[in-house]
């Protein structure tokens, strides 16, 4: 369901980021930062828009890595905006509500990495921020009834 895919670890992440992209960057949602906003940057277009809603590449930083060049932001006249889910809690029961419909109808699609057992859990968070999971990472913990 996507036209493009670019591992955040490529070797030349602008390049691989500039093929998937090559009318540049209109809207980058990012929750990532480091090397990955670092590379959209430098492809954004005039007016682009990028709502920030996380550094995970960062948390556990220390010290903290250099920032990106923030000039393309100038020269171009975009926007990063932060912003936290709880900004719109107003708006949570229409988003659950269509989510829902999306999610029955298959127009949405997620993937789960369930690690079994609370005593799991350190090591799942960790490998979290390192990147090890894919999807929506979840620790089961007590008995799961669909099991039995």
């Amino acid at each position: 369901g996507f036209d493009a895919c670019v591992s955040h670890r490529a070797e030349d992440l602008v390049s691989e980021v500039r093929e998937a992209c090559p009318a540049g960057i209109d809207v980058y949602f990012d929750n990532v930062g480091g090397a990955v906003l670092a590379a959209v940057l430098r492809l954004i277009n005039r007016g682009a828009r990028i709502p920030l809603c996380g550094l995970i590449s960062q948390y556990n930083a220390t010290p903290l890595p250099p920032g990106p060049n923030l000039a393309p932001l100038l020269i171009n006249r975009a926007l990063i905006q932060g912003f936290i889910v709880a900004d719109h809690a107003d708006r949570a029961p229409d988003a659950l509500r269509e989510c829902a419909a999306w999610l029955r109808d298959g127009r949405l699609r997620y993937r789960e990495d369930i690690v079994e057992g609370l005593p799991e859990a350190p090591g799942a968070f960790m490998g979290l921020l390192e990147g090890r999971n894919v999807g929506k990472l979840l620790v089961r913990v007590g008995e799961d009834p669909t099991r039995r």
